[in-house]
């Protein structure tokens, strides 16, 4: 439990400061004064619960009984489903077939780079405490 309320919060905070983030790059690059009160909370929620959604769901990586192939089925099939709900809602992808089927290929693409590039990261480290190990 400790270890969900910690990873709500980085998920939380995380998801506000990249609402920050796109808010001022929307502010910097298109040069408008004024912002929809209402688009800007409806956004920040939405990036807040992105935020939380994905940090959260990588629990599923810490359970030991599970093989790596079933945790990633499920992390993925947790992360699309309610990215996708999430993005539908609030507007970021119009709900049209065009629009979902190029953010799903993008999803899966941005998921895929992700989920190899922390594999290899985990691998080298354990084969570096193994040879550690080894010199013991």
């Amino acid at each position: 439990m400790k270890t969900f309320l910690f990873r709500s919060m980085i998920g939380i905070f995380f998801g506000a400061f990249i609402a920050v983030l796109s808010t001022n790059a929307v502010v910097l690059f298109s040069g408008r004064e004024m912002l929809d009160g209402q688009l800007f909370l409806k956004n920040s929620l939405g990036s807040i619960a992105c935020g939380w959604l994905f940090s959260v769901s990588s629990l599923y990586f810490e359970i030991p009984n599970l093989r790596l192939s079933q945790q990633t089925a499920l992390h993925f099939m947790t992360a699309v489903i309610l990215y996708f709900l999430l993005a539908f809602g609030i507007g970021w992808i119009p709900f049209h077939l065009t629009s979902f089927l190029v953010a799903i290929v993008l999803f899966i693409t941005v998921y895929v780079i992700n989920w190899l590039s922390f594999y290899l990261y985990f691998k080298s480290q354990a084969k570096k405490l193994n040879e550690e190990l080894d010199l013991l």
